[in-house]
């Protein structure tokens, strides 16, 4: 095959902007020798763009959408077209470049929008996800306990307890009893135990007479000093 004008030493001319490259900075096309086609792939981009805002203009007569520059080190909203430094964007193992698509308040908004959306909202999300049930079934098992809390008996409990080995919901407590068996570690030797020492500590009123009590000192401890 002969050299064309625009070939030498492995080179080619680009037809648009004239410079002389490598063979592999043409795009691919089996129709040209080489199977390289004409254009560079820039000089290709420029006229694939120019090519697609022309079609989109005449058949739907819309231009293209102008996206801005974003300097390095930023990110470019898509929600709020805000253009915020990478640190502003949530980390994502999947997304360019290790972050999210979305600044981390339009994120937060469109995962609210979410739960509302395929749950209800944010509580029957936490709840179905955290401990396999629904608001129907939290509200089901407090009007079981009479609406109160299952230990101490205080009313419009919200918290709701589980076993955390198995993962078993036992029933629903306040905020107070609930963070109690977990400081004790849902352990029945620790919580025995604690019952001991506070009847050993505690001064008890004993009913010696109908209406009369007496104050029984602790079996051990001290009573507090007067400066206390």
């Amino acid at each position: 095959m002969p050299l064309l004008l625009d070939d030498r030493d492995g080179l080619r001319r680009c037809r648009d902007c004239g410079a002389w490259k490598a063979l592999e900075e043409f795009c691919a096309n089996s129709k040209r020798p080489s199977g390289r086609g004409s254009y560079c792939k820039a000089c290709f981009n420029v006229r694939s763009r120019a090519s697609y805002a022309k079609r989109l203009k005449e058949k739907h007569g819309r231009d293209v959408k102008q996206v801005p520059t974003v300097p390095d080190g930023h990110r470019r909203c898509p929600d709020c077209g805000a253009t915020k430094p990478l640190g502003e964007f949530p980390r994502n193992r999947a997304g360019r470049g290790g972050y999210g698509r979305y600044c981390k308040p339009c994120h937060n908004e469109k995962g609210k929008e979410s739960k509302r959306r395929l749950h209800g909202g944010f509580r029957e999300y936490h709840l179905r996800r955290r401990y396999g049930i629904g608001e129907k079934e939290f509200q089901e098992l407090l009007a079981e306990q009479g609406g109160v809390c299952a230990i101490c008996g205080g009313a419009a409990p919200q918290h709701l307890d589980h076993d955390h080995r198995t993962g078993w919901v036992r029933g629903i407590l306040c905020f107070n009893c609930n963070g109690g068996l977990g400081q004790f570690r849902d352990s029945p030797t620790r919580l025995a135990r604690a019952i001991t020492y506070l009847r050993g500590t505690t001064w008890q009123r004993a009913l010696i007479h109908p209406g009369v009590y007496q104050m029984r000192s602790p079996t051990r401890g001290r009573r507090p000093s007067r400066l206390s």
